[in-house]
């Protein structure tokens, strides 16, 4: 079976459509070569990243294991901002136990993508970060 066309316009609208009409966040779907990220921000609009590049230096820190999830105070109130590799952006929390939530690469912390004190599963998005440019 072969891929669906990540580049392909009627594609990414159909996709974006069925995303607002479902109420989701956003999906990111990779191919062998090919990298879609959408996001549907809170007034409906969908904003499409499919420029493989722009994919390459964007980092998402996710969750390594599923638990409540808590963010840094300072990261969440001054973003954009500049993190180091292992700087503590957050924590899961089970039961009575926090987990750190770490920068795997330095750069421009940008968002926060899932909300404070919210359940989250493994694998699940929390930062994103740039690359420095």
């Amino acid at each position: 079976m072969s891929g669906i066309n990540l580049s392909d316009s009627t594609v990414i609208a159909a996709l974006s459509a069925a995303l607002t009409t479902a109420g989701v966040d956003g999906i990111e779907i990779e191919q062998r070569h090919q990298k879609l990220r959408i996001v549907v921000e809170r007034t409906g609009a969908a904003s499409v990243l499919d420029d493989a590049a722009k994919a390459s230096e964007t980092n998402i820190a996710k969750a390594q294991l599923a638990g409540v999830f808590t963010h840094s105070r300072t990261v969440s109130s001054s973003l954009p901002c500049n993190v180091t590799a292992g700087e503590i952006l957050g924590f899961i929390g089970i039961g009575p136990v926090l987990l750190p939530v770490k920068a795997s690469k330095a750069g421009v912390l940008t968002r926060v993508l899932a909300e404070n004190g919210t359940l989250v599963g493994y694998g699940a998005p929390l930062f994103e970060i740039e690359r420095h440019s």
